[in-house]
């Protein structure tokens, strides 16, 4: 059957194949809901992350989908030898083993603009090709999210790079390198960089906040212990925050203005402090301001508040900042018709957007249901909620026609 011949070629489509792409996809291959799903798998992870980075989440917050069962981390690790904190490496080959054990039919193809039509979405593919369903959930994570800061605009790729534009950082052998941030990114990277032979300077606007700070004998300090013995098991925020940031609904039901502070809490930037051994003697340049950023030749200048230093590259750890428009899935005249709140979709229960039948999983239901939808540790709740709510449609619609069967039998009958 051709593209322009297909009516509806499944119930739900399901456009990524990160964790939460895999994660609600394979739920709802489990609820035995006819779905499709769309993308390159962990391609985020495998492509824009450095190879020997170490994941910052503890085990119990990195399955993807069910934290029990067949898919969990817990079965991977019983045929692979793992340790934590989890390597990169080790997180992707998990992922790439859930997807060929829940999704083996997964459709590697890219899907380029997704359009509304009477009866659901159609979704235009990289191919030409064309594929229709009932629901659409959108999952594609930080792509094309990267958040630049402006002072740095214009200025070419071998002077400044986004952490995410590097699988690792050989080529910055005997080069002097700024790395701008404080979290983890910024801290790991800079560790990286040192290992590959670069000589690295960390610039960031305050102190780097360590989670789980040892004690200077080298022991956990007092606080690190309290910390740990009160810590969520996603270990995402503060406490007490972290305990709300576990329960998605919850944060979800909160007032906007509520919501918006769990989420600054949540999202503050932290390194672990398994970190510091090789953090140490690292250059910090803590409490300054950027205020120009200018090409010397094949150098960089950076000119802060007081002073001025020059690099042979920019590495920025910034970050990144959710706009569904930068996704580039949707025409702008369907994108105006998507609730937004600062480029970030406003969802109801079901991960559900303004459009019925359109989700939206991962980073950017944030702003409707908290932090932990920024983590892997948000993939079982992911799951679980969009199965439901397409689960309870399913009732709906069936009960509907049930009422209209029965409606037109007895109407045959008085006749």
């Amino acid at each position: 059957m051709t593209a322009s011949t297909r009516t509806n070629d499944c119930e739900v489509a399901v456009i990524g194949a990160g964790p939460f792409g895999l994660g609600v996809a394979s739920g709802l291959r489990a609820a035995e809901v006819d779905v499709r799903a769309f993308g390159s798998p962990m391609g985020f992870w495998r492509d824009n992350m450095p190879r020997g980075m170490r994941l910052r989440s503890p085990w119990r917050a990195t399955y993807i989908g069910n934290p029990d069962g067949p898919l969990s981390l817990d079965s991977y690790g019983q045929q692979v030898a793992l340790r934590e904190p989890l390597m990169l490496e080790n997180f992707v080959d998990y992922g790439l083993w859930v997807q060929a054990k829940a999704l083996p039919d997964l459709d590697t193809r890219m899907v380029r603009r997704v359009e509304k039509t009477g009866a659901g979405f159609r979704l235009n593919l990289a191919d030409g090709d064309a594929v229709h369903a009932g629901r659409v959930v959108v999952a594609m994570g930080l792509k094309n999210q990267q958040l630049v800061p402006a002072v740095f605009n214009g200025l070419p790729p071998e002077l400044v790079s986004h952490t995410s534009d590097h699988t690792g950082f050989e080529a910055y052998r005997g080069k002097r390198v700024a790395v701008i941030g404080r979290g983890q990114s910024a801290c790991e990277s800079a560790v990286m960089l040192r290992k590959a032979g670069a000589d690295v300077e960390l610039v960031c606007r305050g102190d780097i906040h360590w989670l789980g700070e040892p004690s200077k004998s080298g022991g956990q300090s007092l606080r690190g212990t309290i910390s740990g013995l009160l810590a969520s098991p996603s270990r995402v925020g503060p406490f007490p925050v972290s305990w709300m940031i576990e329960a998605p609904g919850l944060v979800h039901g909160l007032p906007v203005a509520t919501r918006d502070w769990v989420n600054t809490k949540g999202l503050k930037a932290g390194a672990t402090a398994w970190l510091l051994p090789d953090f140490q003697g690292i250059p910090v340049n803590a409490g300054r301001t950027i205020v120009a950023a200018t090409a010397k030749g094949s150098r960089i200048e950076l000119k802060f508040d007081q002073g001025a230093s020059t690099f042979d590259h920019v590495l920025l750890a910034t970050g990144y900042r959710i706009d569904i428009g930068k996704l580039g899935l949707f025409a702008p005249e369907f994108l105006e018709t998507i609730t937004r709140q600062n480029g970030m979709p406003i969802l109801s229960t079901g991960l559900e957007s303004s459009i019925p039948g359109l989700h939206f999983v991962g980073a950017s239901a944030v702003a409707s249901f908290g932090p932990l939808m920024r983590f892997t540790a948000g993939t079982p709740y992911a799951a679980r909620s969009v199965t439901r709510l397409i689960q309870r449609a399913r009732s709906r619609t069936g009960q509907r026609a049930t009422v209209k069967l029965s409606a037109a039998s007895m109407s045959a009958k008085s006749h």
